[in-house]
């Protein structure tokens, strides 16, 4: 029999609720040992008065009930809605860790559980963990449509052509010297290529979504003394980067987070790009360069009508004129970090940039799911190959298994093993 777990599923320290939920075969009978037997009925909530084993009143609380099968988890399970003063709480788990059967549960353990009861598959494991994580409107609305299986969905469809396909070569190679109704080639090449389309606009819009997840990461790039750093302050409100009226004061590269128009975005504040006069600034310069190179987006911050710095620009990369306040006359998009002119519609301009860039993300966040997608695409490659030059039908049939084998460990279906741990580990307790 499995072991019982619990868990607080709600943030630590003084609170208004904390929810403990219970989950496993004797979950019912923890709440019964809790509440005198006096046992709601399962999916409705009542107030229940919780006693310790002296009969001592721990806590009145919300308690709500859920059968095996009907339950996140899978399992039959439990809630409790208690008071969120740390000293219920801990009255509470510890009453639940005297019981017989029952245990702490680990970090992801109720939805590893969920996994294993075929309640979510690892693909909307992976949603759930990054909607625990997101931060932004946009990283919620992602993870939350992973986590809701849009793309096990796309999984299951491509699997089921590629299986009716699969069918379809088998029966060419069973009856290959017998008649068979009709050449079924054509249909197979059709589901291949139907399959291949779609694969290859997910894996299209991969980056997109993985920059989703971890967030977009735009330079601020220029000479030195144009105010990048100034700039930077006035956008993140505190003082991220020390300025000074001398050149060449940034050496290294700075970081501020922050949700634009509800996207993840870092800002990079780099060292001012010149010819350098010590070896400390050589260094500095050198990874400017690296992680403007690097980065989504580049804003190269000119001061007045000062020339560009040799760096090369990118598609949507943005121009923008520095100390607005000293130059009035500057053409163009100018800003101030001084007096916050302009910043705006900076922000403006590069959440645009980005916005468009992030309506062509896909589903394909995590590497995992983006290199199955990819060895998929390369069976079917070589089907599409083999289909082409009129190979053996046994190979097409063998490229469209190890394609289907490749969507089968996409959602967990198998080959998992290696990676649930590692997955797992990114959950809170009580998850």
């Amino acid at each position: 029999m499995a072991e019982t777990i619990f868990a607080p599923a709600t943030g630590r320290g003084p609170s208004a609720l904390c929810v403990v939920r219970v989950s496993g075969p004797r979950a019912w009978d923890a709440v019964a040992e809790l509440t005198g037997r006096d046992l709601p009925q399962p999916r409705r909530m009542a107030l229940r008065v919780l006693r310790d084993r002296d009969g001592e009143v721990l806590d009145e609380a919300l308690v709500v009930l859920f059968a095996e099968g009907a339950s996140a988890s899978g399992e039959a399970m439990a809630e409790l809605h208690l008071h969120g003063s740390p000293a219920v709480v801990s009255a509470v788990l510890g009453r639940l860790t005297e019981l017989p059967g029952l245990r702490l549960a680990e970090p992801g353990e109720f939805a590893r559980r969920a996994l294993e009861k075929g309640r979510l598959d690892l693909a909307q494991i992976e949603g759930l963990a990054d909607l625990l994580a997101a931060e932004t409107e946009a990283q919620r609305r992602q993870a939350m449509r992973v986590m809701r299986g849009w793309l096990s969905g796309l999984a299951e469809a491509w699997r089921a052509d590629l299986v009716h396909a699969r069918a379809l070569a088998e029966v060419m190679i069973d009856f290959s010297d017998e008649d068979v109704p009709a050449d079924t080639t054509p249909q197979i090449r059709a589901a291949v290529q139907r399959c291949l389309h779609a694969m290859r606009q997910e894996l299209a819009g991969a980056r997109a979504a993985e920059r989703l997840r971890e967030g977009f990461e735009v330079a601020v790039i220029g000479p030195p003394n144009a105010g990048k750093s100034t700039l930077i302050n006035r956008i993140a409100r505190r003082e991220v980067a020390i300025t000074s009226p001398e050149p060449g004061t940034t050496r290294d590269v700075l970081e501020v987070r922050l949700d634009l128009r509800g996207l993840p975005v870092t800002l990079l504040d780099t060292a001012g790009l010149r010819e350098a006069r010590d070896a400390v600034e050589r260094i500095g310069v050198a990874r400017a360069r690296e992680r403007a190179e690097q980065a989504d987006l580049r804003v190269l911050l000119l001061p007045g009508e000062g020339e560009a710095p040799d760096i090369p620009l990118q598609p949507g990369d943005i121009r923008v004129r520095g100390k607005a306040d000293l130059c009035p006359e500057a053409r163009g998009l100018a800003v101030s970090g001084v007096t916050g002119a302009g910043i705006d519609a900076l922000l403006d301009q590069i959440a645009d940039t980005l916005r468009q860039r992030a309506d062509s993300a896909s589903s394909l966040a995590h590497l995992r799911q983006r290199q199955a997608i990819a060895d998929a695409v390369a069976a079917l490659e070589e089907a599409e190959a083999l289909l082409d030059s009129g190979g053996a039908i046994e190979l097409v049939a063998e490229c469209l298994r190890a394609a289907t084998a490749r969507l089968e460990s996409l959602v967990g279906r198998v080959d998992v093993e290696q990676v649930l741990d590692e997955i797992f580990a990114r959950f809170c307790l009580g998850k």
